[in-house]
């Protein structure tokens, strides 16, 4: 096997040395110590139910520390956390860490089955909750620890610091993810593995403790590791945000524009929202980070703050990659950005060797962010977190996406390597024609799928978010289109939608996207209701429609330009056969698209023949 680090072209190095924290063995919880002796009074974190300082969480989490420590929760045991965007849950997960143990974040808007499938995978001991909240869960060979009803023995404990010992090969928390197979999979993140995540965050973004941080992102989210250690271990203090404020992009802007906050994180949905919102000129915000799905928005110019994208899955503890988005209109959609600090991206074929200069393969990490491995998969983790020689290491974790290496060095996202759709011998990327549909000064936001059981048989099919009180017609967004795009890159049906559905992580759930019908299907005005008026041109209609993936169609429409393609031609007219017994060619179906036109071909032909 090559050595990968000697390809320059597919090998990024990173540009910045690696931050101290981690070669001193200095971690997270180590480090909200220190602010906690610096700064005592101020105030460490905010949300809707008060606030606390930095006393009072080093404190409390010392008590609840002993408390875990009496109940076995020293290295490497697992320690569920099932808390609202709280203090509380801020405090359980460093306790955690100062007894010794890992954090399992649990999101309270997974289902039951869910929760205890996570609970009994990670094989935890205790659940850290309140009584209201674990009422719902189903028992196990767990216990619950009830923050209420315990809280006068945790008051029990010193609240002087309390001295773990923790190495950096030591499990920190453990974040389930969805799996391939429905089943989720633990990923185990190290005390080093975060460390250094802290070490480029607050270097990379120049995090002080004058810098008020939000937390936004779902608590199983691993964004949130993010948002909340790398800005509490750099000494800002965090917000957290109310429900309320976090369901509409009018309320994001507004609540981070009152509460003063200077470094924020957008899921990618949310973030392009933000982008096209104006924004007062007291706006304190420098920074909003953004990631978790592919962004397809530049930023307009004359926003406050700079937008940075970023990369990585949960397996490379949160990111691998960050780039500042620069402002204006651009043909591709933004880069990824480089890798970051102690960082190396390869770009490899299926057999793991180096892809040729600028040539598209997977994206495969190195170096100090890639994670321990699954939990109770060693199967899947052999697949997935791979021994190979690289110039950081000798592990390599295989991302299941696709990218290039620009000239500039940055890293060009170009989608799952099983997202791909075969469209007649061609592959698409969806989220190519993506950028061109939110190109469209009507469209806010779109998603593109397929639909289909083979390559031919496929069609494309886009959902559309639309400005309020637009209208739009399918023909329109297909002339807009085609003026971008190879044919074959058209969808088929275009489905509107009032937002799209997102998963707790911020992503688009496209398992929650409706299927076509006559309601959400864009039609094309001219013949929007225009019916069929024989059983001939009915039965002709039923076939586009079938063709089509089951969208309606009228007796009007071009079958050319609602999809399809001569593949499609050649089953029509073969459906056109068997049905009616008449043979009619494809230059016929050239000059009679639409069903009302072939409809006279065909009756003409029975016509003739007596049938």
């Amino acid at each position: 096997m090559k050595d990968t680090a000697s390809v320059s072209a597919t090998t990024v190095t990173p540009p910045f040395a690696v931050e101290p924290t981690v070669a001193s063995g200095i971690f997270a919880h180590q480090l909200v110590a220190r602010w906690a002796s610096i700064s005592p009074d101020s105030i460490a974190v905010r949300g809707t139910a008060g606030a606390i300082t930095w006393q009072q969480l080093e404190q409390r989490s010392n008590q609840l520390a002993r408390h875990l420590l009496s109940l076995g929760a020293t290295a490497e045991v697992p320690v569920a956390l099932y808390f609202e965007r709280s203090p509380e849950f801020v405090i359980a997960a460093l306790a955690v860490w100062k007894a010794g143990g890992a954090y399992v974040p649990l999101d309270p808007s997974y289902p039951p089955e869910r929760i205890d499938a996570i609970l009994k995978d990670a094989a935890v001991p205790v659940l850290l909750s309140h009584k209201w909240m674990a009422a719902g869960l189903r028992s196990g060979t767990w216990s619950v620890l009830d923050l209420d009803v315990d809280a006068s023995r945790i008051r029990s404990y010193s609240t002087e610091p309390l001295y773990q010992s923790t190495s950096g090969d030591q499990l920190a928390y453990l974040i389930y993810t969805s799996g391939s197979t429905g089943t989720p999979k633990g990923v185990e993140v190290t005390h080093a593995n975060l460390a250094h995540l802290i070490g480029w965050h607050s270097h990379a973004f120049q995090v002080t403790s004058n810098d008020r941080a939000s937390q936004v992102a779902g608590l199983a989210f691993d964004a949130a590791v993010w948002e909340i250690w790398c800005h509490l271990a750099a000494g800002a203090s965090i917000c957290l945000i109310d429900e309320e404020s976090r369901r509409s992009p009018e309320g994001l802007r507004d609540w981070l524009v009152r509460e003063k906050i200077t470094i924020s994180f957008a899921p990618t949905i949310l973030a392009e929202h933000l982008l096209m919102l104006d924004w007062p000129v007291e706006t304190n915000l420098r920074i909003l980070l953004t990631g978790a799905d592919t962004l397809h928005r530049y930023p307009r110019p004359g926003l406050p703050f700079t937008l940075v994208n970023n990369y990585g899955p949960t397996e490379c503890t949160v990111l691998v990659t960050s780039g500042s988005v620069p402002e204006g209109t651009f043909e591709h959609i933004p880069t990824i950005g480089r890798p970051i600090d102690g960082t190396e991206i390869l770009i490899l074929d299926s057999a793991l060797q180096p892809v040729p200069d600028g040539e598209a393969g997977e994206i495969c990490a190195a170096g100090f962010q890639v994670a321990r491995g699954y939990r109770n998969a060693p199967e899947l983790t052999a697949e997935k977190f791979v021994s190979m020689k690289s110039a950081l290491g000798g592990r390599i974790y295989r991302t299941g996406d696709r990218g290039r290496i620009l000239p500039n060095g940055e890293i060009a996202f170009l989608g799952r390597i099983d997202d791909q759709i075969k469209i007649r011998g061609f592959r698409v990327e969806p989220d190519d024609i993506v950028a061109h549909l939110v190109a469209h000064p009507a469209i806010q936001n779109a998603v593109v799928t397929a639909r289909g059981s083979s390559s031919d048989e496929k069609h494309l099919l886009a959902y559309l978010v639309l400005t309020p009180e637009v209208t739009l017609s399918a023909e329109e967004v297909r002339a807009f289109l085609a003026a971008r795009v190879p044919d074959y890159m058209i969808p088929a049906t275009f489905v509107r939608l009032e937002s799209l559905p997102l998963t707790s992580t911020g992503k688009c759930d496209r398992q929650a996207l409706p299927p076509p019908s006559a309601a959400n299907t864009l039609h094309d005005e001219s013949v929007m209701h225009a019916p069929a008026t024989n059983q001939t041109e009915e039965k002709i209609r039923e076939f586009v429609s079938a063709l089509m993936g089951g969208r309606a169609v009228s007796r009007d429409d071009n079958f050319f330009l609602v999809g399809g393609h001569s593949m499609l031609a050649a089953q029509l007219l073969a459906r056109v056969r068997e049905s009616f017994g008449v043979s009619l060619t494809l230059r016929q179906l050239f000059e009679a698209p639409t069903a009302a036109a072939l409809a006279v071909l065909v009756d003409q032909r029975l016509t003739r023949t007596g049938a």
